[in-house]
Order: C-alpha cells, then structure tokens, then sequence
C-alpha cells in the first residue's frame, strides 16, 4: 500500500475514531504498527455496530462516544449471546462475518485487560466476558468451497466475452442512455485492462488499485505489487493484458490529465472542471466490476471471483500447483489446492477424450 492510500485509510480511522470512546483510540493507537490500515478500519467499523447495539439495548445510559470501561466490565455472556444473534439474525451476517466481529471485541477486550495499564498499575477492566465467547465452528472441507466457488466463475471463451462486454458491448447496450453511454466511452479503456490484468494474473483487489507506473515492466508483462504480510513480489500477466493494460496507457495522460508525475497506475475520472485526478480507490474497482458482471448477466462476479476464475484456468492448463501458489501469494499451499478440485470435472472429461 502506497503512502497516500495509507494516509486515505488513517485519515478515515481517525474520523471513526472520534465516534468512538477514548480507550478504542488508546487501543487502535496501539496496534498501528502490526496491523493494515484497512484491518484497523473494519475495527472500527466493528465497534460502531458494537457501542450502537449496546446503546439501543440500553445496557449504557451514556452515548456511543462516553461509553465506560465500567459498562464493558459488567456486560454478561448472555448479553453478548444475544448481541451475536443480533449479528445473525437482524443484520444478516454469516458466520464467518460473525467470528470476525467477535474476533475484533475480543482483541479489544484482551487489549483493555492484559495490556493496557492505569496509573497504579492496575489493568482497565479486571473481568473479560469476550474471553468467555467460543467462535461459531465453520468447518468447510475445500471441495464445499470449491462448490461454492465454482457458480461465481468465469470459464473458457467466457474471458473474452466478459472482456468484450467491458471494452465494447456494455456502451452498445446502453447508448440510449447517453450519460451513461459517455462515462463508459471515456473510461473502457481503464476498465478492461483492469479486467484484463485480474484475469490475466490472478491478483488480489488491494494489490490491483496499489499498482504505480513504475511497478510495470511492460517489456517481461510483469508487475511489482505488495503482497499480504507486506511483501513485494514481482507477478507475471498475460499477453491481452498487457496489450489492454498498453491501450490504456496511450490515453490516460491526455484522457485523465494526471498531475504531473503523478505515481498511480488506475486513475479516476475527475470530477468538475477543476477535479484533480486521484487513485482509483479499491471500493471504486468493486463497484465497476459489480456494475459490469450485472449488464453481463453474471451479477455473482466480483474481483475475488475474477481472481478465482484465473486461478482455475491456469490449474487447468497448467496442472501446476506450487507456481500457481507463488502466483497468487498464497501462504500455504492448501489453500490453492482448492482450485484442484474445481478443476475435477474438467480434467475427466480432457482423459476422456483421449479414447476418441
């Protein structure tokens, strides 16, 4: 994560941190150096629905912002039972999103009795009810995964097509409408080297908004990006997205009119005659790739799921497990083998064939 996408995060931690109370601050404070900015944010996001919850339910008297360590102390298992089920059931969230949540209070919670110290000495809160709180068990054997994956994928000639649909077709589709037909026109070069370069290599949605011009070596098609446990690593794409990703490049300074040296590879359109240009933001690709993969008549697709679909068309043509793990930063190699088993039934049908 580049320097200015970093202080775009911090900025927005500390317009959620004034909404939270003081001992949040000391802890978010506390946990800058070890965490992601956008690990920190969700914390925060996370604590707001927490203060919120308990403010509705009225186990506080106080506002969100003035909430005490004292209200925190004496919050019962049960009360935290039905905070969960609030999650569930009111909310919506999975049980993965759950675990999170829960994950984030008892970091928190651990923080207010282990680690932080009064005065005297003495730890802010002597009794820890999130200590007491078990995880919902979510046990997903890889084919479960797999299966789940594999409807939000694309497969075979259904690259080119979606790619098509993003650089041409979406503009036919709605030139009727010519707002819309104007902003695809102005920007359907930036958007299908994007497409392009996720399904051209695999990269993750932070890693694809991070990406500065002199990251690329368009004359090797690889690119230098910052992986999970801030790692760099230099990863290959392919040739259409390198030609796409080149298209792109021939318009984006008359196009976009970047400030000058401005370092960021994806720019977005600016706004007003006076708009400066700025970084494509992570949640602005989400919403692009959602606004296609919807014309298209694949509204499951997301970034993920894009990234998803490279990793198992190289499996399939590749049948090479430890390079694709090198190529998608994975750290353990179990978690691409998932990919294996999306790939079972097309590689039955390939020894199948050979009888013919």
């Amino acid at each position: 994560m580049d320097k200015q996408t970093k202080l775009h995060y911090m900025n927005r931690i500390d317009e959620k941190l004034n909404q939270l109370p003081w001992f949040v601050t000391e802890f978010i404070d506390s946990r800058k150096r070890k965490l992601s900015p956008t690990t920190l944010l969700n914390y925060c996001h996370d604590y707001i629905i927490f203060f919120d919850w308990l403010v509705a339910e009225n186990l506080t008297t106080a506002s969100r912002t003035e909430i005490s360590l004292a209200s925190l102390e004496t919050l019962t298992i049960r009360e935290v039972e039905n905070f969960l089920s609030f999650l569930e059931y009111q909310l919506g969230n999975t049980n993965l999103t759950i675990n999170r949540k829960l994950s984030s209070l008892k970091s928190l919670f651990d923080y207010l009795q282990n680690k932080a110290e009064t005065a005297e000495l003495k730890p802010y809160i002597q009794r820890n009810v999130m200590a007491k709180m078990d995880l919902n068990v979510v046990k997903e054997s890889q084919e479960t995964i797999a299966n789940r994956i594999e409807g939000k994928i694309l497969r075979e000639d259904e690259f080119e097509t979606f790619r098509q649909f993003v650089a041409h077709d979406f503009g036919e589709v709605n030139k009727e409408n010519k707002r819309i037909h104007n902003f695809h026109q102005m920007n359907r070069e930036r958007d299908t080297a994007i497409v392009s370069l996720i399904l051209g290599s695999g990269l993750r949605l932070s890693e694809v908004a991070g990406i500065n011009l002199e990251d690329l070596d368009l004359s090797k098609a690889i690119v230098r990006v910052i992986r999970k446990g801030n790692k760099e690593q230099y990863v290959y794409f392919s040739k259409q997205a390198l030609l796409d990703v080149e298209s792109y490049l021939q318009i984006r300074e008359s196009r976009y009119k970047p400030e000058k040296l401005e370092p960021f590879l994806f720019i977005a359109a600016p706004i007003g005659r006076k708009g400066k240009s700025r970084r494509l933001t992570q949640r602005s690709i989400e919403k692009l790739i959602e606004k296609y993969a919807a014309a298209f008549g694949k509204p499951a697709l997301t970034v993920h799921s894009l990234r998803h679909s490279f990793a198992t068309r190289y499996h399939l043509e590749n049948n090479d497990v430890p390079r694709l793990k090198n190529q998608l930063g994975h750290s353990s190699i179990q978690t691409t083998m998932i990919y294996t088993h999306l790939t079972d039934e097309e590689m039955r049908k390939a020894v199948d064939n050979m009888d013919r």
